[in-house]
């Protein structure tokens, strides 16, 4: 095992878990914050790639194309706020309903293949794995720190506002939100078109960075967001109490993941086997917690 490899392998590792990052803040939203299992996101992870991709591959305009992207994520959420309020159906249901039915409608805005690439001498493009290494403003990196650092600004601004506070109230106890005035049907809505809409920026300049998306690009993306989350809670968690921090936390926690794959990969790891070892990493940080409070305990009684 040649050291030089894993160290040359370890910014393509940083500028994967930042942009992952940014859809593990997607899904921290929902998980955390209104207290909601949402399985939208293995589809939204690739709607907004490929609404993106697709736009870029006519001429459009490339902030134009991510704003979309944006937009039809927030749709997945709208769908699925909808199945869920509206339909009465189980939040983790409505979610897995949801992802079904993109498989369809990413496979429609693909042009019915499964993949479709960009030519990044012919499309402009925001970031690129070919910048990677650049030392200069058109590395990933760089772009990604300043596009998380905007994005946490924004919804700490927004959690700040009444409409933000009302999210937060509905996860934090529904029933008193509800006696307080709240509709936490429309709060529940509006965090889960939040949280896809940002999931699907994330889709979006993932499918710069590899250029090129992938119908598949999304499964098993649930699995990083919750890693990126439960890695966060259990490193920074007594650390990061400001919401601003604790959103920080999170994107850090995908970089962390993304580092340890690396170094396993590294190590030897056969690349089908990466799917197992994902669930073994989500698993033993979710565990993590559950033996601290048994040893506390133990130590206690002893």
């Amino acid at each position: 095992m040649n050291i030089g490899s894993l160290i040359s392998a370890l910014p393509g590792a940083v500028a994967q878990g930042l942009i992952w990052g940014v859809m593990a803040i997607g899904v921290y939203l929902t998980y955390k914050v209104l207290d909601i299992a949402d399985l939208t996101v293995d589809g939204t992870m690739a709607t907004g790639g490929a609404v993106c991709v697709m736009m870029l591959l006519n001429g459009a305009n490339l902030w134009l194309a991510i704003l979309c992207a944006v937009l039809a994520g927030m749709i997945a959420g709208l769908v699925t706020g909808i199945f869920h309020t509206a339909m009465g159906i189980p939040a983790i249901l409505a979610g897995i309903l949801t992802q079904l039915s993109l498989y369809s409608v990413n496979l429609a805005i693909m042009g019915f293949k499964a993949n479709q690439g960009i030519n990044f001498r012919t499309t402009r493009i925001l970031i690129s794995s070919r910048n990677v290494k650049v030392i200069g403003f058109e590395n990933p990196i760089f772009i990604m720190i300043i596009v998380t650092a905007l994005l946490i600004g924004v919804l700490y601004w927004f959690f700040g506002t009444e409409l933000g506070a009302s999210l937060r109230a509905t996860g934090s106890n529904e029933h008193m939100a509800r006696a307080q005035g709240i509709n936490v049907n429309v709060s529940k809505i509006i965090g889960l078109m939040i949280s896809n809409g940002i999931v699907a920026l994330s889709s979006a300049l993932y499918s710069q960075y590899q250029g090129a998306v992938d119908v598949n690009m999304g499964r098993g993306g649930i699995v990083i967001g919750l890693a990126a989350v439960i890695i966060s809670t259990v490193i920074f968690g007594k650390i990061f109490h400001n919401f601003a921090l604790k959103l920080m936390g999170v994107s850090l926690g995908a970089v962390i993941y993304y580092i340890v794959i690396q170094i396993v990969l590294w190590m030897g790891l056969n690349t089908n086997m990466l799917k197992l070892l994902s669930a073994l990493v989500v698993a033993v940080f979710l565990a993590i917690p559950y033996w601290k409070g048994k040893f506390t305990k133990g130590a206690r009684h002893a």
